[in-house]
C-alpha cells in the first residue's frame, strides 16, 4: 500500500499534468525513470519541451514547495533531460525550445514556475 506522501505527490502530479493539457500540452512522460534518477512531466506543445518538476506539499511548514528545488537538484534534472533527449524517440529533430519549470502543489494551489531555472 503507498504511503500517504507518495499518494499526496502523486495526486500533485495528477492535478499538475491536467494543468498542462488544459494548456494545449501533451504530457509525454511521467515518472521517467533511469538509474541516477527520475523526471516527474515531461510536456510536450508543438516545438516547445517542457521538464516539470512537482513539489507538493500539505502545507507551508517546511517551508514553499520550491526551495525544495535545489542548485543540485536543478543540476541532476538538467543531467536527467539530456538523457531523456539522447534516447532514441525522445531527442525529436522538431524539439526547438526546451523549458525547465517546478510545480508547487499546496493547500489546494497550483502555482508554476515556468522557466524556473
Amino acid at each position: 500500500m503507498p504511503s500517504s506522501r507518495r499518494l499526496l505527490g502523486s495526486d500533485g502530479e495528477d492535478r499538475v499534468a491536467e494543468l498542462y493539457e488544459s494548456r494545449g500540452y501533451e504530457i509525454v512522460a511521467r515518472n521517467w525513470r533511469v538509474s541516477c534518477g527520475e523526471l516527474d512531466l515531461v510536456a510536450r506543445r508543438g516545438r516547445e519541451l517542457v521538464f516539470c518538476e512537482v513539489k507538493t506539499r500539505s502545507s507551508d511548514r517546511f517551508g514553499s514547495p520550491s526551495e525544495a528545488v535545489t542548485p543540485a537538484k536543478q543540476r541532476r534534472i538538467r543531467r536527467l533531460a539530456a538523457a531523456y533527449l539522447a534516447g532514441s524517440a525522445n531527442g525529436s529533430p522538431t524539439t526547438g525550445v526546451v523549458r525547465f519549470d517546478v510545480a508547487c502543489v499546496s493547500g489546494g494551489v497550483i502555482e508554476v514556475i515556468e522557466q524556473a531555472f
